[in-house]
C-alpha cells in the first residue's frame, strides 16, 4: 500500500495517509510521500485540499523505530541542511511547510492522537476540524528534544505565548474542546472529514484567482510590515480587478442588491 493517496473531484483534492496499522506514523516513506502529494497538489489544478488520515487516528507522530538509522551520524549534518522549500526547510520540516506554502486552501481532518510530527503536519492547514475524540500534543519533549517539523513557525500564528511554552514544556496531551479554546482547532464535527469536504466544495465555488491571492495575503498578514501589507493588498486588489470583464462582474453582482441609505 502506498503511504499518501491522492484522489480529486470537483476541484478538491482529498490527501491522505493510509497507514492505519501505525496510526499513520511518520517514517521516511511517509515523509517522501507526503511531501510529493503536497507538490503534485500545488501543480494541479485543485482549489482546496483536505488532508486527513485513515484508521483510528490522523498522525501518531514520528515512527520512533525507524530512528535507530540516525544513531551514530551527526545530527547536524542530519538538520542543517536546506534541502527542500527552495532551500528553507529540511526533509522534516518539508512535511508541514508545504501545505503551509501550498497555493490553495488546505483544510485538516483530524481525528484521534495528533501528536507531534501529526499535529505539526495538521498546522500546516489552513483550516484543522477534530472530531471529539481528537487528542493533541507536543511529544518533543518527552523524548528530551524540542519540536523541529515547522512548529515554532505555525504555533505561534495560532496561539498565545503562554499556551505555547505549556504545550512544548510539558508534552501533555489535550483534548479537542481545549484545542478549540486555545486556538489550534477552528471547530470540533462529530464526522470531521465530512465537514472538512463540505467545507472544501463550498470554497471550490469562488473564485480561484481571488481565493490563491488571499492565501498569498493572508500569509503575508501574518509574518510582515504594516506597510508591505497594505502595498500587498493594493497589489493583489489591482491584479485581481485588472482581468477581463471582472468590474462588470462586481458591478453586476452589486446591482443584485439594493443600497440602503441613512
Amino acid at each position: 500500500m502506498p503511504r499518501v493517496t491522492v484522489t480529486y473531484a470537483d476541484h478538491i483534492a482529498h490527501v491522505c495517509m493510509t497507514r492505519p496499522d501505525k496510526m499513520n506514523a511518520v517514517d521516511q516513506e511517509m515523509i517522501d510521500a507526503i511531501i510529493a502529494a503536497g507538490e503534485e497538489v500545488a501543480a494541479s489544478d485543485a482549489r482546496v485540499v483536505v488532508l486527513s488520515g485513515e484508521g483510528k487516528a490522523f498522525c501518531a507522530g514520528i515512527d520512533v523505530s525507524g530512528l535507530s538509522a540516525m544513531i551514530g551520524k551527526d545530527p547536524v549534518d542530519l538538520l542543517m541542511p536546506r534541502t527542500h522549500g527552495d532551500g528553507t526547510t529540511n526533509q522534516w520540516q518539508e512535511v508541514a511547510m508545504i501545505w503551509a506554502r501550498c497555493p490553495v486552501p488546505v483544510i485538516a481532518a483530524v481525528h484521534g492522537v495528533v501528536y507531534g510530527a501529526g499535529m505539526q503536519l495538521a498546522l500546516g492547514a489552513d483550516i484543522r476540524i477534530a472530531a471529539p475524540d481528537a487528542r493533541f500534543a507536543v511529544m518533543e519533549m518527552k523524548w528530551g528534544i524540542v519540536p523541529d517539523m515547522g512548529g515554532m513557525v505555525l504555533l505561534p500564528r495560532l496561539v498565545r505565548s503562554d499556551v505555547l511554552r505549556k504545550l512544548t514544556y510539558t508534552a501533555t496531551p489535550i483534548d479537542a474542546d481545549r484545542a478549540e479554546r486555545w486556538g489550534l482547532v477552528t471547530e470540533v464535527s462529530d464526522d470531521p472529514l465530512a465537514a472538512a469536504m463540505e467545507l472544501a466544495g463550498v470554497i471550490a465555488l469562488k473564485s480561484p484567482s481571488a481565493i490563491r491571492a488571499a492565501k498569498r495575503l493572508i500569509a503575508l498578514a501574518e509574518t510582515d510590515s504594516e506597510n508591505e501589507v497594505l502595498l500587498g493588498e493594493s497589489r493583489e486588489q489591482a491584479a485581481l480587478m485588472g482581468r477581463p470583464h471582472q468590474m462588470e462582474v462586481i458591478a453586476a453582482e452589486f446591482g443584485k442588491r439594493a443600497p440602503v441609505f441613512k
